[in-house]
């Protein structure tokens, strides 16, 4: 029996070293691996030099299925594919096959593997896709991610996330029951200003939040376009751009608000405002005391900015919202004198950003930073905003349960 225990003891000893290594310990220990270094060749005077951790390889990527070959989808998500390091896009469902097969070609995506909305359910048997990304309009959010769950997919959905507080409640309930995620693509809350922001928060650095102001809007032209039909979107401004200050008040804050006021206005004989609102204000109430002013607008020229005022400093970005070129400063007293400074933070893709915590999270099996709780949210509000606004009263919200998930990882 003693004879055995060093082997015993090295077993014991080697097991230990496997449980060790967890999914996302192993995969980081394969990444490590993978990465390729260089010496320093710059002084010490010089900003330290930061590569990019290793991608995966192609055959250990998530692959996705895109849902609808619209703007976002073509001139933004598929692009964006490019600089993700955990994905790959391996299937296209739309309506329209002439545009889908010119798509495929870009992106080395095989004929077979482009769906017409009636062959949809067809993805249960496309063991390549892992997932799906779903932008089409608000309307059809709903019965498209719970028919890829039915599929057994993971989802990344547009935002907003559906028309109604029922619609984003049944994808909630169908991607639980089926054991799939669910995530809502807020790439603002993995755009890494914004990320820097949130951790100046959390720290303190602007003192005691007090007050959030910010625009978010646009002009809007073609009366047909579909964010136009209420059927189809929903509303106008305010669940589209708006959509942005809502959430940016929320998770920058980290609170939840407890009462609303709305205002709508459309101005009377424009075409494009038949059926949507032109424009909404609204002022969010959270429990602390601070309080968010926010204006979104469809006929007025594009702005998108934001300021959180502090107790002890503001920060602001302008441009907010946009996909590229952002800005942010921050502004604070220093030695008696008002200081204002510009944040020098590297830009990353937002739809690579968002993408690719997507994907490590169904690799790792993690919880999603933005899951489907997040967008119901959002919607409680929008809905409360609306209902504000016709009664010309405020409206209470009560607190929802958890909203977001862990922190996104620093490499996605």
């Amino acid at each position: 029996m003693k004879q055995n225990q060093p082997q015993r003891r090295d077993f014991l000893r080697y097991m230990g070293t496997l449980a060790a290594l967890s999914a996302p310990a192993m995969q980081a220990a394969a990444a490590e691996k993978d990465k390729v270094s260089f010496p320093p060749i710059y002084a010490k005077s010089e900003k330290p030099e930061k590569g990019e951790p290793p991608a995966d390889p192609m055959s250990e990527r998530v692959g996705v299925a895109i849902v609808g070959l619209g703007r976002i989808a073509v001139e933004e998500m598929l692009p964006a594919f490019a600089e993700s390091k955990h994905a790959k896009p391996v299937a296209l469902v739309s309506g329209d096959r002439a545009k889908a097969l010119k798509i495929a070609r870009q992106y080395n995506i095989l004929d077979t593997a482009i769906l017409d909305y009636k062959e949809y359910d067809r993805l249960a048997q496309m063991p390549e896709v892992q997932g799906v990304y779903i932008a089409l309009p608000n309307s059809m959010h709903a019965e498209y991610t719970v028919r890829a769950a039915r599929a057994g997919k993971h989802v990344l959905c547009e935002k907003p996330m559906a028309n109604t507080v029922a619609e984003c409640q049944q994808m909630i309930d169908a991607c639980k029951k089926a054991g799939k995620k669910l995530m809502i693509a807020y790439r603002s809350q993995y755009e890494p200003m914004d990320r820097a922001l949130v951790r100046m928060v959390k720290d303190k650095k602007l003192g005691a939040l007090k007050e959030f102001s910010s625009v978010n809007s646009q002009n809007m032209g073609d009366p047909q376009h579909w964010r136009l039909k209420r059927a189809l979107a929903g509303g106008g401004a305010l669940p589209d751009v708006g959509l942005y200050c809502i959430n940016a008040a929320r998770f920058l804050s980290g609170e939840e608000p407890v009462e609303v006021i709305g205002n709508t206005w459309s101005t009377p004989g424009d075409a494009r405002f038949r059926e949507v609102e032109e424009s909404c204000q609204f002022i969010l109430r959270f429990p602390s005391g601070f309080i968010a002013s926010c204006s979104t607008s469809y006929a007025a020229h594009k702005s998108q900015f934001f300021r959180l005022n502090g107790a002890d400093a503001w920060a602001e970005m302008d441009p907010a919202y946009a996909y590229h070129g952002l800005k942010l400063k921050v502004s604070r007293v220093v030695d008696g004198k008002e200081q204002a400074a510009d944040m020098q933070i590297e830009e990353k893709n937002q739809f690579a950003a968002e993408l690719d915590h997507f994907a490590q999270c169904v690799q790792q099996n993690k919880d999603v930073h933005t899951p489907g709780e997040e967008g119901l949210q959002d919607q409680r509000i929008i809905e409360a905003i609306y209902e504000s606004a016709r009664t010309h009263r405020p409206v209470r919200l009560s607190a929802p349960g958890k909203t977001r998930g862990p922190e996104p990882q620093q490499d996605s």
